[in-house]
């Protein structure tokens, strides 16, 4: 197969593995952002603690990541058809790419949520401050450059499971390569898409790793939210000094 013809069908498959992976990382994030926040608040120790409801959701979203992803498309296929209207195609790839990546990226919140310095939690609850104001002001934004790095996993995760859905009638790039390069045996054209998807990935990892590393120097996740909290309390100390 000459350039000319593998052109069209890279472009098509690239836009096929394009509209599943955006919407089921978007659909991921939604989704998944809360639930590990909520993983979080509701552990032992936690603003919210609540053991039973840490435990349940932790179990679903350890059932959710230890099912490999060939078995969960099978599984929901009935769901898929009830939803889409189809089994097969890029449209329909998104729901079973979409509920295995809300767990994956929920455990990765959870982990980078822990990672929030814990003074700062407390020194935002002695000034008042509400459990939802806690997570808007101090987890998510200090978080935040580990929640961007979590996100360029994700993608990377879900670019992987779209290869997997192509396999079995998804569409994009996984589709190409086994239609094309394994089953009229185009080793050309199959390791031209392999090279093509090493190049996106690498791609949305630099770009990831530049944006987490901006987020950081610009102190999104430094001291300087703590240096705040502490200039805002100061003036009460003084002034508790003058009336003494």
């Amino acid at each position: 197969m000459t350039w000319s013809e593998m052109r069209p069908l890279l472009e098509q498959a690239s836009w096929e593995t394009l509209i599943m992976v955006g919407w089921s990382t978007l659909i991921a994030v939604v989704a998944g952002l809360p639930l590990g926040v909520l993983l979080v608040l509701s552990d032992r120790g936690g603003l919210l603690q609540n053991v039973v409801v840490n435990k349940v959701v932790g179990q679903v979203v350890n059932v959710g990541r230890s099912m490999p992803f060939i078995i969960l498309m099978v599984a929901l296929m009935s769901f898929t058809r009830w939803v889409t209207g189809t089994t097969i195609g890029s449209e329909a790839a998104i729901v079973p790419l979409a509920i295995g990546g809300i767990p994956f990226f929920a455990r990765l919140v959870e982990t980078a949520v822990r990672e929030v310095d814990g003074g700062l939690v407390e020194a935002v609850q002695s000034m008042g401050g509400s459990t939802w104001t806690i997570v808007r002001k101090v987890l998510v934004p200090e978080a935040l450059p580990s929640l961007i790095a979590s996100t360029t996993t994700t993608v990377i995760a879900l670019i992987g499971y779209s290869a997997m859905a192509g396999t079995v009638g998804g569409g994009g790039l996984g589709d190409l390569a086994v239609r094309y390069g394994y089953q009229r045996f185009d080793t050309g054209l199959m390791w031209i898409t392999v090279a093509f998807l090493a190049v996106v990935i690498s791609l949305i990892q630099f770009a990831g790793d530049l944006a987490a590393r901006t987020l950081h120097r610009r102190g999104r996740g430094g001291a300087a939210p703590a240096l705040r909290l502490l200039k805002a309390k100061e003036p009460a100390a003084v002034d508790i000094g003058k009336v003494a």
